[in-house]
């Protein structure tokens, strides 16, 4: 083990050398990858945070759940008493007879019923359902549909559906971008790690004669494309970073003649460690085939 993490500090120590040993093209490396990533970074980042202003403008889904006209009091309880054991939802507000007639008398609607001599509404409870997936709220209407005494159960989730269509047409062209970004940054790295091999030919050539194994000498070109890819993904989070520092205040802005408060929100640490990571898989991809490309056989 010991030996094994010896040989792999070596590896990144050689890396680490051969890349300080060319800043500019270090850098400019690192700044072609970086924005190259900040592009499908931005564009996740940007639709998490529409998702976020969505959500806190058009307020949270609801069912109403309309009682048969005839339910008795104990019927409503059995009815509230599901509704408890329900784990899907995450509130609910029982409306009466009397209530919904009220509310209706407050906007005007008050003559109208009471020509009718009866009072015509049922009671009902207006629920919040837990989460954000239309299916799931789809499924729990269901299953509120077969209960007794239930006459009509009503689901307000168009909105969350339209917006889920929206955000993952989002999501899918974003993929598409990182897709197509990700593989012209395996070709830079590529090409890169190809040169290396080059310049290096005759210093590879003696490492062989002297007993150097082909993962030996393969080891720091997999690091060098690595530390290449982290360092631009290092790039592209900065420059996200750039991008909602410089937008923060305009988009605060636009919120609040909406009568809105909305703070544009950065990448968290996941969102931040994973496009690194990301960065420094597509590197050590690239030279990963560039050194089976380059160096097989020689």
């Amino acid at each position: 083990m010991k030996h094994w993490l010896y040989l792999h500090a070596r590896a990144v120590g050689h890396a680490l050398r051969r890349l300080l040993a060319q800043p500019l093209g270090t850098s400019l490396s690192a700044l072609v990858v970086g924005i190259a990533l900040s592009l499908p970074g931005g564009a996740f980042l940007l639709l998490d945070n529409v998702a976020s202003l969505v959500r806190g403008v058009s307020g949270t889904p609801e069912i109403s759940l309309f009682l048969d006209v005839a339910a008795k009091p104990a019927e409503v309880e059995a009815i509230e008493r599901k509704l408890n054991a329900e784990a899907d939802l995450a509130s609910y507000r029982f409306v009466s007879r009397d209530e919904a007639v009220a509310q209706l008398e407050a906007v005007g609607l008050g003559d109208v019923l009471g020509g009718l001599g009866t009072n015509p509404l049922p009671d009902a409870f207006v629920i919040a359902p837990r989460g954000e997936d239309p299916a799931a709220f789809e499924r729990l209407a269901a299953r509120m549909r077969e209960w007794p005494e239930v006459a009509h159960v009503q689901l307000d989730s168009a909105w969350v559906e339209r917006l889920h269509a929206l955000l993952g047409l989002g999501r899918s062209a974003a993929l598409m971008l990182g897709g197509l970004l990700g593989f012209a940054l395996v070709i830079v790295t590529f090409n890169t790690i190809r040169l290396q091999i080059l310049t290096q030919s005759q210093e590879i050539a003696v490492s062989r004669l002297l007993g150097a194994t082909d993962p030996f000498i393969r080891r720091p070109f997999y690091w060098f494309g690595s530390l290449q890819g982290a360092l631009g993904g290092l790039v592209a989070l900065g420059t996200v970073w750039a991008g909602v520092h410089a937008l923060a205040r305009p988009v605060a802005t636009l919120a609040e003649t909406y009568g809105a408060v909305f703070v544009l929100a950065g990448p968290d640490a996941r969102a931040a460690l994973s496009m690194v990571a990301f960065a420094a898989f597509l590197g050590w991809l690239g030279a990963a085939i560039s050194v089976r490309r380059h160096l097989a056989g020689s």
